[in-house]
């Protein structure tokens, strides 16, 4: 055992070296400078203000100039060249766009029968629908692509709303697992589909692509859409009146299906002030509906149809509006 005295003694000794290991560690821990006015110091920097200007000296200096990152972002792509509108130079004339569906590296439904792409038939109902519109004389009229091209959807309803068409006809040929399927359908624009088959059918179009809006900057959030909304129901009115007369007046040259007016949200009939309608004149699938579509006799029957049509249809809005 060690007396208290012994034990006081070792106390004090271990306490003196543990005072000096801190003392110690203090003074390497400590920069020289910050020892700077202190007793034992270095007079140069005589006291408190030696301080600030020796801890002054360890921040870093500010850059000469401003540096900056520059990321090249590339320049936007251009529009797609609007094109040519054919037809009487007189401009009060209504101006039909007709949309042929698919092209380039797009080929659309692929009929089993004899191999037919839907982009050359799409095409080639297109060009006969001109050819019978410009012989009427009462109308303008301008192709989407008169070639075999790639327009992403909403270029070709954006097309249409640069040249401010009256009228939007999207033609398009079906295809189904079905082969007994056959028929013409007219599709309106609605976010919900009449039925299973024009939501499967819808989707598979939209995907082709890998909203033109109107421009409502003058007015607040709500009145924007209070307008877009009356704009584009008004639209989609114009467009099923003129549904309704394509199937009643083509009936007499094309099969129609039992249900031939139909609704989907296809990207192509979202131009909020362009009455739009996708028309669907047949199925590839179908050995009948290929054969008609693929001949000159059926193209002519279906141009026919859309001219009857479309001449009834302005005649109306004309009459109705008194001009």
């Amino acid at each position: 055992m060690f007396s208290n005295k012994r034990w006081t003694i070792m106390r004090r000794g271990r306490h003196r070296r543990a005072m000096s290991l801190l003392v110690l560690l203090g003074m390497i821990a400590t920069p020289p400078a910050a020892l700077a006015g202190r007793p034992g110091g270095d007079p140069a920097f005589g006291g408190p203000r030696g301080e600030l200007e020796a801890s002054a000296g360890f921040r870093a200096k500010r850059p000469g100039k401003r540096y900056s990152v520059t990321v090249p972002i590339g320049k936007p792509k251009p529009s797609v060249a609007l094109p040519r509108i054919e037809g009487p130079a007189d401009t009060r004339l209504p101006l039909v766009v007709i949309d042929a569906g698919h092209g380039g590296h797009d080929p659309g439904a692929i009929s089993p029968h004899g191999g037919e792409r839907e982009k050359d038939i799409t095409l080639a109902l297109a060009r006969a629908i001109r050819a019978d519109l410009l012989a009427s004389g009462r109308v303008r009229v301008a192709l989407t692509r008169s070639d075999d091209r790639f327009l992403v959807l909403e270029e070709r309803y954006g097309i249409a709303r640069r040249l401010k068409a009256d009228l939007f006809i999207s033609v398009h040929a079906d295809a189904a697992e079905n082969r007994q399927a056959r028929g013409a359908s007219i599709y309106t624009l609605s976010e919900v589909a009449s039925d299973r088959e024009a939501a499967r059918l819808a989707t598979r179009e939209n995907k082709a692509n890998i909203i033109n809006g109107i421009d409502l900057g003058a007015h607040s959030g709500d009145v924007s859409a209070i307008l877009l909304d009356l704009t584009q129901r008004e639209t989609m009115n114009v467009a099923s009146e003129f549904a309704r007369l394509l199937q009643r007046e083509a009936s007499d040259e094309i099969e129609f299906r039992t249900t031939a007016h139909r609704f989907a949200s296809f990207i192509v009939l979202k131009a909020p002030d362009t009455p739009s309608v996708l028309f669907e004149t047949g199925f590839l699938s179908n050995k009948e509906d290929s054969e008609f579509l693929v001949s000159s006799a059926g193209q002519r029957k279906v141009a026919r149809g859309v001219r009857d049509a479309v001449q009834i249809h302005f005649a109306r809005r004309i009459a109705g509006t008194g001009r």
